[in-house]
């Protein structure tokens, strides 16, 4: 078996979107206290497709949403001429073969992305070529079902996440994360309109469903730690992205504080980087995102060295990728989901792109054996509404 193309295309979202509402999340440009759009930096309306196809005529499906057109040119440059004719069963030596011939400029990143999004059509294709759904590739089925919490809380006037927060509780979640909208700059004021969203949300679903609360990156130590105390009362599960990542010192203090559980990991990248947190006991979880973290094959790495340390893996995005590599790993105790809705930051562009994505019932979904590889087909027909870029 031969690779023969490995096919990308760039797709830019041009329908419909909706705009998000002041204070909608805290991310790292907040700090900077500019007159701009501080979350325009962070919303992504394109994605990128890759497709590895064989000689037998399987094809096997990626995808990244970072930086598109630049990762589809990193593919189309550098990667192509590593793969062309290259056995497909050969994905370690093909994945260290792409990451050491760019370290020079690659390693983390969008060289990173690259590389996972071309790592995620091989293991696509080799599950098609074994008749056998990517899980099984893995180790297979830990879980009959895959607990899913509701990711989609974003901060809005406190009547309405309330109401959204009650939905999903009567959806049959349990579990649901919301974003913080203030920062640094915003002082404590801002640090009590944060109080009352994380208030809002617990007096709405109970005390019996999990709460968890992210700053994506937009905090800094010191008003991490005068936070932390004010949210210690509503029991959250965790707190996700408190600094940036690489203040790694930063985490390790925040978790030492050992008030409520620190989790990060969504912007890191490799074994090296995952290794470099537990060593430092920085998280108490691990929120790696395939699609960036370097693929399958090294997400499956990752939890392995997160299970001897007995940090859970719980990545990010939800999405096919990450929910194989969650059902073949009993250190992944649940997933989380993107409740489908009108375009907004970008996440929702998966639901529109691909067809074959499972959708929760009482709060968990359940992948397919029958379906080989991840169980994605993409679709033509809505690409309609992007400008494609080949």
């Amino acid at each position: 078996m031969k690779i023969t193309e490995v096919r990308t295309r760039a797709v830019e979202w041009r329908g419909k979107t909706v705009p998000p509402q002041p204070h909608f999340c805290t991310n790292p440009a907040d700090l900077l206290d500019m007159p701009i759009d501080a979350m325009g930096a962070f919303r992504f309306h394109s994605w990128l497709i890759v497709e590895v196809k064989s000689d037998t005529g399987e094809v096997g499906i990626g995808n990244a949403a970072l930086a598109p057109r630049v990762t589809k040119q990193l593919i189309d440059l550098y990667l192509q001429p590593i793969l062309l004719g290259q056995n497909p069963f050969d994905s370690e030596y093909l994945w260290q073969t792409m990451y050491r011939r760019t370290m020079a400029f690659g390693r983390k990143g969008i060289g990173m992305v690259a590389i996972s999004a071309v790592d995620i059509a091989i293991w696509d294709l080799l599950g098609k070529a074994l008749k056998q759904p990517v899980f099984r590739l893995l180790g297979g089925k830990t879980k009959q079902k895959i607990p899913v919490y509701a990711s989609r809380l974003y901060s809005q006037p406190l009547n309405e996440l309330a109401k959204e927060a009650r939905k999903y509780k009567d959806e049959g979640y349990r579990a649901m994360k919301l974003r913080f909208g203030w920062g640094p700059v915003d002082g404590a004021a801002g640090m009590q309109r944060n109080e009352d969203l994380v208030r809002t949300v617990r007096a709405e679903v109970g005390d019996e469903i999990d709460v968890m609360a992210d700053a994506y990156m937009g905090w800094t130590l010191d008003y991490a730690r005068r936070m932390i105390p004010l949210l210690a009362p509503y029991n959250l599960r965790w707190l996700e992205e408190p600094v940036i990542p690489d203040d790694i010192a930063g985490y390790a203090a925040l978790k030492a504080m050992n008030v409520m559980p620190i989790a990060g990991g969504e912007h890191e990248f490799t074994l090296y980087g995952f290794r470099e947190l537990l060593d430092r006991k920085a998280v108490d979880y691990i929120q790696f995102d395939t699609s960036r973290v370097g693929g399958i094959t090294q997400a499956r790495k990752i939890s392995a060295l997160a299970e001897a340390h007995e940090v859970p893996v719980i990545p990010h995005a939800g999405q096919m990728h990450n929910f194989h590599i969650v059902m073949a790993s009993l250190n992944s105790p649940m997933a989380e989901f993107f409740p489908i809705v009108d375009v907004e930051i970008g996440n929702e562009l998966f639901w529109y792109i691909f067809e074959g994505e499972p959708t929760p019932k009482g709060g968990s979904i359940e992948l397919d054996e029958n379906r080989p590889g991840l169980g994605l087909v993409i679709n033509e027909d809505a690409l309609k509404q992007f400008e494609v870029i080949e």
